[in-house]
C-alpha cells in the first residue's frame, strides 16, 4: 500500500509518501480500502513528535479517521461484510491506501455523503459527544459554549448542540470566522481578539463550556459558568498549567472534567459509534447536520495539508482523497 509516513519529528516536510506492508484484519477487526481521510490537530502534533501513538497503532503513519470500502473482515466480525461503504475512528494508519480499525468504530456512510464527506465526521463527532454529551451532560435548553467554534471540532459541536435544542456562544479569531458561526446560528459570536469572551457573556451565564485552549481561559471560563456548570477540557494550546480561584468552584458547585479519546478501548468507543449511530445520523441524512470541509488535497500532498491546519486559516475540515 501506499502510506504516508514520518520520517523524524519535525514540520510538515517530514511527511513522506512511501511504499508499506499492508496491514492485516485481526480479531474483531475489518480492513478497509481508504477513499478519504481527515487531518486533524493530533496529526499536527504526532508528527511533530509530542503524541506518540498508542500501543497496536503505527508510530509513523497518522490519521485518526478514514472512508472507504471494507477489503477484508476478521474473525468475530458479524456486523459488516466485505464491500460495505464505512466510515471509521482510527487509533493512528489513517494516512494511507489502506487501514485496519475495530469494526466497533466503524459507521454506515449517511446517505447522501461522499467518501471526502464521510470521512470528515469520525474524529471530531466522536469527541464531541463523548465529553459535550456523555462528560458535560449536556440537555435541551442549555446554553453553550465552544471555544475555536471554526475548528472541525467546533463546526460539529455548533451543530449537535444547535440540534438538541441549546443556546450557544463561540470565539474565533476574525470577523470572516465569526459571520461563519452566525450563519450556523450562534446566538453570539465572539471575535477574541477584539474582545474579552468574558466581559461578552458573564451577563448571560453558560451551563457548559467545551474548551481546547486551557491557559487563562479556565479561570474565565468558570467565572462565566452558571451554577452547577461543566468545564469540559479537551486540549490547552494556548497553556496545559492553569491557576483557579477554589473557593469559586465550591461555591458554584462547577465541575471541571477532561479527557483524550485515542487510548480508549474499541469497547468504549463502540458505545459512543452507536449513539451516534441513533441520535445524530438520522440529522445527518435529514440535511439539519452537515459536514463541512474547507479544503481537499491528494493524499501526496499531506504536508500542505499540515501547512494549511498549523496556519489556522480553515473553516471546518481538511480531507485527504485516495485517488
Amino acid at each position: 500500500m501506499k502510506a504516508i509516513t514520518i520520517k523524524k519529528p519535525g514540520g510538515p516536510e517530514v511527511l513522506q509518501i512511501e511504499d508499506k506492508e499492508s496491514p492485516k484484519a485481526g480479531k474483531g477487526e475489518v480492513l478497509i480500502e481508504v477513499k478519504a481521510a481527515g487531518v486533524n490537530r493530533p496529526d499536527v502534533f504526532q508528527r511533530m513528535g509530542g503524541y506518540p501513538a498508542p500501543a497496536g497503532a503505527p508510530d509513523d503513519i497518522p490519521g485518526l479517521e478514514v472512508a472507504g470500502i471494507i477489503k477484508a473482515i476478521g474473525e468475530d466480525v458479524n456486523d459488516w461484510k466485505v464491500g460495505d461503504k464505512v466510515c471509521a475512528l482510527v487509533a493512528g494508519g489513517g494516512y494511507a491506501t489502506e487501514v485496519v480499525a475495530p469494526a466497533l468504530q466503524c459507521l454506515p456512510i449517511p446517505k447522501g455523503l461522499d467518501f471526502r464527506e464521510a470521512a470528515s465526521l469520525p474524529e471530531t463527532f466522536f469527541t464531541v459527544w463523548s465529553n459535550v454529551f456523555d462528560r458535560g451532560h449536556f440537555k435541551k435548553g442549555e446554553s453553550f459554549l465552544v471555544h475555536g467554534g471554526t475548528s472541525g471540532i467546533g463546526v460539529s459541536a455548533i451543530q449537535m448542540v444547535k440540534s438538541m435544542g441549546g443556546t450557544f456562544y463561540t470565539t474565533a479569531g476574525t470577523k470572516e470566522k465569526c459571520d461563519y458561526t452566525d450563519k450556523l446560528g450562534a446566538d453570539i459570536s465572539i471575535n477574541y481578539k477584539e474582545e474579552d469572551f468574558e466581559e461578552v457573556l458573564k451577563d448571560k451565564g453558560v451551563d457548559v463550556i467545551l474548551d481546547m485552549v486551557g491557559g487563562d481561559y479556565t479561570a474565565k471560563n468558570l467565572n462565566i459558568l452558571n451554577p452547577d456548570g461543566r468545564l469540559v477540557i479537551i486540549n490547552a494550546m494556548k497553556n496545559a498549567e492553569s491557576t483557579i480561584n477554589m473557593k469559586k468552584l465550591m461555591v458554584k458547585r462547577l465541575t471541571i472534567t477532561g479527557s483524550t479519546l485515542r487510548a480508549r478501548s474499541p469497547e468504549f468507543k463502540g458505545k459512543i459509534a452507536q449513539k451516534l449511530k441513533q441520535y445524530i445520523w438520522p440529522k445527518i441524512e435529514s440535511g439539519e447536520i452537515k459536514p463541512v470541509i474547507y479544503k481537499s488535497f491528494p493524499l501526496k500532498d499531506a504536508a500542505k495539508a499540515h501547512e494549511l491546519m498549523e496556519s489556522s486559516q480553515h473553516i471546518g475540515k481538511i480531507i485527504l482523497e485516495v485517488s
